[in-house]
């Protein structure tokens, strides 16, 4: 087992369950480890030794380790077995689960979700896995006869799935993304588009010239989605789509659109002070995301832009800047490509450098009716672990504002 994050850990611990004999390794020499040294897991942090292949009959690889570091491209090299994470998820899940699949670059979590209740207003077991939530092993060895997952699925995790098969598999949409891992837009598209390998329904967004059935933001849907904004219009479409192939009562779509109140850290409204919204789009890592945050709102925006780089060009996003966005607050390591970008546009910014400064800059600068949206269009790696943490900060203090 190489990399020991969550679906790193899951996947040790559900094969060492099964009394298989696991070695599982992290560069990082503070991994966290979790109970897997009191589950006979033999670890090893610190270290990428190649040696450790030597006994090995398969590699399983945790989504955030890339396929050319050492372990993976020895294991190729001497022909052994590689799974992701959610392989192996799959391979234990028991018969007669059914599975929905969701990929794409924007969108996968809110449309996860939204699926997963759809299936719970339909009286059907129901568990959510994948790459936000869950790990899939984990969720594996709960689950009760006739049940059903559904499985947010990111690019790292399909590059390396070998029989991994849907009965109902979700594209929403396709936009650069995850450059500096996959190297070209060609193979992160490839990485992508496995998900429909064995699948036995495709869900695709019409115009994009894939066979299956199309969804678009215009479709008409059985209920008005709670949800604000064009981009959940079109997840609601693609989750109807989804759920009528999987079966589902319409009914019970609408029931599930109208109730449905949206995912933490997808413009998710903190609070309202003195007549301004405070909004967290943490999950908004690229600039397709940020300029589906922007344009959920007909109001002024002030806006908190950065984090850590994956490879995406910030022109574009910086010359189609709408005026509705009053003021932008730059921070963290993709301050200097934003702030280029934005001169090269015309469009003024504050180096804020840290989020506590800008929520500070954008509360002294906001006046009743506008949004105050971190939408930042970046990673977050180079001042948090996550984009969750990142969320959490924003909204901590936001609530400590008086």
């Amino acid at each position: 087992m190489v990399g020991l994050a969550r679906s790193g850990r899951a996947a040790a611990l559900a094969l060492a369950r099964r009394g298989v004999a696991v070695v599982a390794a992290d560069r990082s020499p503070d991994a966290d480890a979790g109970r897997l040294v009191d589950a006979g897991v033999e670890v090893r942090l610190g270290t990428e030794d190649v040696s450790l292949l030597e006994a090995a009959d398969l590699l399983v690889k945790s989504p955030g380790v890339p396929a050319e570091s050492p372990l993976p491209a020895a294991a190729r090299a001497r022909r052994v077995p590689i799974w992701s994470e959610v392989e192996l998820g799959y391979r234990l899940l028991p018969p007669g689960t059914g599975l929905i699949g969701v990929t794409g670059t924007n969108g996968k979590t809110t449309t996860t979700e939204l699926l997963g209740a759809i299936l719970r207003a339909d009286g059907r077991r129901t568990e959510v896995a994948g790459n936000v939530g869950r790990p899939l092993t984990d969720v594996a060895e709960e689950l009760a006869p006739g049940s059903w997952v559904v499985c947010e699925l990111s690019s790292f995790q399909l590059e390396d799935v070998q029989e991994l098969a849907c009965d109902v598999a979700v594209l929403l949409n396709l936009e650069p993304d995850h450059l500096d891992r996959h190297g070209t837009f060609e193979a992160y598209r490839e990485a992508k588009l496995r998900i429909f390998e064995r699948t036995r329904a495709k869900i695709v967004p019409r115009g994009m010239g894939l066979d299956g059935t199309e969804f678009s933001a215009d479709d008409p849907l059985p209920a008005q989605p709670l949800i604000p904004g064009a981009h959940n219009r079109e997840n609601a479409a693609a989750a109807t789509a989804a759920a009528r192939a999987a079966g589902v009562r319409d009914d019970a779509i609408a029931e599930a659109l109208r109730t449905f109140p949206g995912v933490p850290h997808r413009l998710e409204l903190v609070r309202e002070l003195r007549g301004v919204r405070w909004v967290n789009d943490s999950k908004a890592t690229n600039t397709a995301a940020a300029r589906r945050g922007v344009a959920a709102y007909d109001a002024p925006i002030r806006l908190i832009l950065g984090g850590s780089l994956k490879g995406e060009d910030f022109g574009p996003f910086a010359r189609d800047l709408p005026r509705s966005v009053r003021s932008i607050y730059l921070v963290g390591e993709a301050s200097e490509q934003l702030a280029a970008a934005l001169d090269a546009a015309g469009r003024d910014y504050v180096r804020a450098g840290d989020l506590g400064t800008a929520v500070d800059l954008a509360a002294g600068d906001a006046e009743s009716g506008d949004v105050v949206l971190l939408s930042p269009a970046a990673a977050s790696y180079d001042q948090f672990a996550n984009f969750e943490q990142r969320g959490d900060t924003f909204r901590r203090l936001v609530e400590t504002l008086t």
